[in-house]
């Protein structure tokens, strides 16, 4: 059986420890399922990343030989996560009764029609109650180019003469009763004549040059009726069925190809998302429907039924619990756990989850501890990574949300993956402050969060460099942009924090209506359209939020 995967992911626009805490914790919780194999839940741990990765997350990524995580933009329940019948697709010139026995083999209403993977059609029950019951033609045998092996297996014949793999494609179907001179009057060239034990009869019939004759009831057929046969190139076949029998299945021998349906066929994609294609369904009379793949090849069928038991996806959060900061159409996944070090947040589960937040300096931080909680031993490559993230997130020990906890877990990770502190720090931020290839537009996504207070909602940048000199590049750059910015988040106040890591400081700069007031009421200034000059302030979740936050809760006082 497979494993059910669960996806370990951080916020969007992530940073080096929502990534890195993807990783990381991915790992020990796959290497909990290898330890303890009895009490294993049967799940693999897979880490996503709900952003693109930023200069200094890719540095730590290529320095520690990690791949980046797989790109999810949204978790709202696909066609791929329901339950698909992986029907067969059958070939479109098989014939109507074998469809239908495989119908009833496999306790479908509708086989899909399949050539080379692709999807030729459909045929449902109702197109072979069709061509049983309306169907009053007796040409339509051979309009429907039927193959003269559909007409052997369907009516239980023996193929004596000619060759199967030809078709009936001209002529009428012709019961051949009467006397032998009444029998040659009704039949013309290419006919297929139904025949009893007549011999002159059936002589007579070759003789019209019939394309095919079948002789009904297992009567025994002379030699001098198939060298007869053979030599005017007549398909001969022997039934065990009477002519009554025999006439009255022969229409089921026709191909599938015939009746099925070919245009305008509504079939899905397995990235199609469950909630859209309930809509779609809900309007259509079919039962089943088809499901292809990214490259249009047909892989099974779905009813309505699978549709009322989709299974969601199931994630574990970390370095978030705000809706505003989850990967999109949350609320239809299944979330597992929460490994957080941030305030509560807006985000509701549907049942209890394990949630463990700690007031921490960095979600890598309470990874390191639960690694140690659970004796898994931690390789260089992922001490790598977490020291890497509490070193970002900490600003290297600087930033007032570091812990004496954050200090001395990076201190043993760095051992462990036997990396200097001080070195890596210096080299991730460096990476971190080139923006020279990056748009205005990465530049502020890079590490950016939206926040809602009272009715207010504003998004908040970090953008850190080693010097101020190349804040100020990034400023002149950025500035023009932030009125759009508010336009595309659809909030109401922007704010930009431009951090002098080396001399721990932040430049706020800010766009909105009542942004510079809101900021002038929070740290006791006067107010400023440029910005202002914020000195011992590097912390946007210790020094920024509940300054702002708190400010817009006394105004509504």
């Amino acid at each position: 059986m497979a494993k059910k995967k669960v996806w370990v992911v951080g916020h969007k626009h992530p940073d080096t420890d929502s990534i890195c805490a993807a990783i990381s914790y991915a790992n020990l919780k796959n290497e909990i399922e290898k330890k303890n194999p009895k009490t294993a839940t049967g799940m693999t741990y897979i880490a996503k990343r709900a952003g693109s990765v930023n200069a200094e997350t890719a540095y730590v990524l290529e320095r520690f030989h990690a791949e980046a995580p797989a790109m999810i933009s949204d978790v709202g329940t696909q066609i791929k996560d329901i339950q698909i019948r992986r029907t067969e697709g059958v070939n479109s010139h098989i014939s109507m009764k074998k469809a239908w026995e495989m119908m009833k083999i496999l306790g479908v209403v509708t086989l899909p029609v399949v050539r080379e993977n692709k999807l030729e059609g459909l045929i449902v029950t109702g197109d072979i109650a069709k061509s049983y019951m309306d169907v009053y033609d007796n040409t339509i045998l051979s309009t429907a180019r039927t193959q003269y092996k559909n007409i052997v297996e369907t009516l239980d014949g023996q193929l004596l003469t000619g060759n199967e793999h030809a078709y009936f494609v001209h002529g009428k179907v012709v019961i051949g009763i009467g006397t032998p001179e009444g029998v040659t009057s009704a039949i013309d060239k290419d006919d297929l004549v139904m025949i009893g034990d007549g011999e002159e009869s059936q002589m007579l019939s070759i003789a019209s040059n019939c394309s095919c004759m079948i002789v009904t009831n297992g009567y025994e057929i002379s030699q001098e009726v198939i060298e007869a046969a053979k030599e005017r190139e007549v398909v001969l076949i022997s039934t065990p069925y009477d002519t009554f029998t025999a006439a009255r299945l022969i229409n089921q021998s026709m191909p599938i190809k015939h009746f099925m349906t070919k245009n305008g066929i509504i079939h899905f994609d397995l990235d199609d998302y469950v909630d859209e294609v309930r809509e779609t369904v809900a309007n259509i009379r079919h039962r089943d429907f088809p499901v292809l793949d990214e490259n249009q090849n047909y892989v099974g069928m779905f009813s309505r039924r699978n549709l009322m038991k989709a299974e969601k996806k199931k994630l574990i959060l970390v370095d978030h619990n705000e809706k505003s900061q989850a990967v999109s159409n949350i609320d239809e996944a299944e979330i597992l756990e929460i490994i957080d070090h941030h305030r509560l947040g807006s985000l509701e589960t549907m049942s209890p989850v394990y949630f463990r937040n700690q007031p921490l300096g960095c979600t890598s931080t309470i990874i390191y501890q639960m690694y140690l909680e659970k004796g898994i031993t931690i390789t260089s490559q992922m001490a790598g990574l977490m020291c890497a993230a509490i070193l970002s997130d900490t600003l290297m020990f600087r930033s007032p949300t570091c812990t004496q906890i954050d200090r001395e877990a990076a201190l043993r990770l760095a051992e462990i993956a036997e990396v200097k502190v001080e070195e890596l720090a210096s080299a991730m931020f460096q990476a971190g402050s080139n923006f020279d290839n990056k748009t205005e537009e990465e530049i502020l996504n890079q590490d950016f969060k939206i926040f809602h207070a009272e009715d207010v909602s504003f998004g908040v940048a970090q953008i850190s460099a080693m010097g101020r000199t190349e804040l100020d590049k990034v400023q002149e750059r950025i500035e023009p942009k932030l009125e759009q910015m508010m336009g595309e988040k659809q909030i109401q106040m922007i704010f930009v924090m431009l951090t002098d890591i080396l001399n721990e400081s932040t430049y706020l700069i800010y766009r909105g209506a009542d942004a510079s007031q809101l900021v002038a009421a929070a740290y006791n200034c006067e107010p400023s359209d440029q910005g202002i000059m914020l000195e011992n302030v590097v912390s946007r979740k210790k020094q920024l939020i509940p300054a702002l936050i708190n400010t817009l809760a006394e105004r509504k006082m």
